[in-house]
């Protein structure tokens, strides 16, 4: 019995830290689980479909520079009764007339709203593909956390249900103790009681992995089978504290977001005093016409016209949505200065979870060590009536304990390593060698910047 219950205190150590050595073959991994999260997530899918989206508002913003061309058809019927004079002759005139005309706009000056609106659109696309980016690392971290949430649920009903096992045996022996005279009945009620709780405490771990095995399944996207002990990514990590803080304000995709959120209000700005400069266009029309009038069978006709625009007065509306830009604007900088303070705390935060987290890990494995030598020691002396009943249930909860807490341990120091990871802007799949396809936006951005027409996406939709 005492070999089985320290086989069981071994395996748990290992189960879900993996520090060195290698992966069973066929075991599935914390790297694969993190593939199928990154290819299959649809909240992450559906991001990159909204980057797709902002892609087209560069094009949209560039067909302002373009010519806008429109043909006009005409035709219908046309009764004219027509008298020469007083007391002239008079005549009846059915005419067919038809039209055609092809008129181009082009604008030569707008105040460099389109210039601006152009940019403002490219920085926009930008802050889409931090924002993409920050979703991805969300998904990544929430994978790499549910599949330690399972190994650590796991690995606590196993040490409840070795717990049942060991107090199942522990009752026997005491009934059969008390059956000879060694002890009384209060020995036997608690052996019944600390199974009886063994028990509880079994149920609630088992229905504690009923429900991380639904988030593994929807999160990663498919049952939890064999699963290998998770790795910490302390190599991927700098140094230090500080150089860690410096790196996440460099590169933290939620911070570079709103760096290009402080450019687009930028040049809203600019769009908005734009619209007090004058415009320039040219509007050229070519038409023809068929039986338009009595006396002209044909007429064709061409013009160009260069129009200048000047703004004097609007209503103010004008005025008003220029000083709302700079408010907006100056907020947006603003929440630059707030979202470095928030990842700055966060760094911090979970950089001393990890370094916790690795004390606690040793801390733990001493304690179980500890335990198991102490009760050990307490069934010894309970052989030879030093010790009583309670004191080997006692001990035996203890090493329990120990063991779940070790488990806990390995479980948030992995978690903490990929938080710390995740804030410093470099929980990826190209720091983590993923064995996966890298999305890459900009691709679909390239395919669509230039497009002058077409309704179908690049993919054929």
């Amino acid at each position: 019995m005492h070999g089985v219950k320290l086989f069981t205190g071994a395996a748990v150590s290992v189960l879900l830290l993996a520090l060195a050595g290698p992966t069973p073959a066929l075991a599935d991994t914390i790297e694969a689980a993190l593939v199928r999260a990154y290819q299959n997530n649809p909240q992450l899918n559906a991001q990159r479909a909204q980057v797709r989206s902002t892609d087209e508002g560069v094009p949209q913003a560039l067909s302002g520079y373009r010519p806008k061309v429109n043909v006009t058809l005409g035709s219908g019927y046309n009764y004219q009764d027509v008298q020469t004079s007083q007391k002239g002759a008079a005549f009846n005139v059915p005419l067919q007339p038809n039209s055609a005309s092809l008129t181009v706009n082009q604008t030569l000056y707008n105040g460099n709203q389109t210039a601006n609106k152009t940019r403002a659109a490219e920085s926009q696309v930008s802050g889409q593909r931090e924002a993409l980016r920050s979703v991805e690392q969300a998904v990544l971290l929430l994978a790499a956390t549910t599949y330690m949430d399972y190994l650590r649920d796991a690995a606590t009903l196993e040490v409840q249900r070795s717990n049942v096992r060991v107090l199942e045996q522990t009752l026997k022996q005491t009934r059969d103790r008390f059956n000879v005279g060694e002890v009384t009945r209060t020995d036997v009620a608690q052996s019944e009681a600390q199974l009886a709780a063994g028990k509880t405490q079994a149920l609630t771990a088992e229905a504690t992995l009923t429900t991380t095995r639904a988030k593994f399944r929807q999160v990663i996207g498919n049952e939890p089978t064999n699963l290998a002990p998770g790795s910490p990514v302390d190599r991927f990590l700098p140094a230090t504290l500080a150089s860690a803080v410096d790196l996440s304000l460099v590169e933290y995709p939620d911070i570079l977001a709103a760096l290009y959120g402080v450019d687009v209000n930028y040049l809203q700005v600019k769009i908005a005093e734009g619209a007090l400069l004058p415009t320039v266009a040219v509007q050229a029309t070519v038409s023809t016409g068929y039986q338009q009038t009595v006396s002209a069978f044909r007429t064709n006709t061409a013009s160009a016209i260069a129009t200048a625009t000047v703004p004097i007065y609007q209503g103010g509306a004008e005025y008003s949505l220029i000083r709302q830009s700079k408010e907006n604007l100056a907020q947006q900088r603003l929440n630059v200065e707030k979202t470095r303070d928030q990842i700055r705390a966060s760094v911090v935060q979970w950089w001393g979870n990890l370094q916790a987290g690795k004390a606690q890990v040793q801390s733990a494995q001493a304690q179980v060590t500890a335990s198991e030598i102490a009760l050990n020691g307490v069934r010894e002396e309970a052989k030879a009536g030093q010790r009583t009943t309670l004191d080997v249930l006692n001990a035996q909860q203890a090493l329990v304990n120990a063991r779940v807490a070790l488990v806990n341990a390995q479980h948030d120091r992995v978690v903490a390593s990929y938080n710390v990871l995740n804030f410093v802007g470099r929980l990826a799949p190209q720091v983590l060698g993923l064995n996966t396809t890298v999305y890459d936006s900009s691709v679909h951005y390239q395919q669509v910047r230039d497009s002058w027409a077409g309704v179908r996406t690049p993919d054929g939709r």
